[in-house]
């Protein structure tokens, strides 16, 4: 089974040490995303429907919104994956441009030839999050490096947009899909039928699902789980309610339903990513 082995958070968004045997659902993220095989048999990702390698010599980018899943062959061994989910505000303070890794074209690629730099620092932070699970500071350090050494061998980062005006232009939503898109954001659970989504913002449901995907990228449904899984994250992370009542607030009235739904989506059960959570929680709370 597959499990989280540790779990950093803080204002860096996440990482994920995940020992991966079976197969993760057609997903996506609203961060950049960028997966390191720490070791274990070599694999590979569904990246829009392409599969491209995960190995000692290659990561797997991802982009923020990119439809993505984890094609795990039954018959290969464990791989641990180092899984990072980045925040554009922290990367902002890098360099300001890289606040605009959200964008949708932020890696031109979503496979690159890793450099020893990148490969040092992978295995220093995930044996840093190994022995040293409590030390938060520390983890935001080699991430730190590690991000730099990724992005500048991947990105195409001096051509990304300082201007607001740049920034702004990439975002111009329907009305009425911003409309869909802020009832999702702000209660995912009440959203049982996507088709009354649509009539409740004024469209079809062929025009809906065209214009939704059209203008963010990933399928009404994709995005909906996305919500779902951010705060299912969060929640379960946050250890003061227990599974069955995040599951309720999230739309699933069956408990086993919501743990299938997590696992699938973030690699483990609800209960080991809440144990390796807590490791590293006191220090994810230290206010800065």
């Amino acid at each position: 089974m597959s499990i989280a082995l540790r779990i950093a958070r803080g204002r860096f968004g996440r990482v994920a040490l995940l020992d991966m045997d079976r197969p993760l659902v057609r997903h996506a993220h609203p961060h950049c995303h960028v997966l390191l095989k720490v070791e274990g048999a070599d694999t590979q990702f569904s990246v829009r429907d392409r599969l491209v390698p995960l190995t000692d010599e290659s990561a797997v980018l991802i982009n923020a919104w990119e439809p993505h899943a984890y094609a795990h062959e039954p018959t290969r061994p464990k791989t641990v994956i180092l899984a990072l989910y980045i925040e554009p505000q922290w990367l902002g303070h890098f360099r300001p441009n890289w606040s605009a890794s959200h964008a949708p074209d932020f890696f031109a690629s979503n496979v690159g030839s890793i450099t020893r730099d990148i490969r040092t620092h992978a295995d220093m932070l995930a044996e840093a999050m190994v022995q040293e699970p409590n030390s938060a500071d520390k983890h935001e350090v080699l991430l730190g490096e590690l991000m730099v050494a990724v992005i500048e061998r991947f990105a195409d980062w001096r051509a990304v947009p300082n201007s607001i005006r740049d920034l702004a232009s990439r975002h111009r939503v329907d009305f009425r899909i911003r409309k869909a898109v802020e009832r999702m954001k702000a209660a995912p659970g009440e959203i049982a039928d996507l088709d009354l989504l649509a009539t409740g913002v004024g469209l079809s449901r062929a025009h809906f699902f065209r214009l939704f995907e059209t203008s963010i990228g990933v399928t009404p449904r994709v995005f909906l789980n996305v919500q779902r899984l951010e705060k299912a994250v969060a929640a379960v992370a946050d250890g003061t309610q227990n599974f069955a009542a995040i599951g309720d607030q999230l739309g699933f009235s069956v408990p086993a339903h919501f743990s299938r739904f997590f696992h699938d989506h973030a690699g483990s059960s609800p209960s080991i990513f809440r144990s390796v959570s807590r490791l590293s929680a006191e220090d994810f709370e230290t206010p800065r």
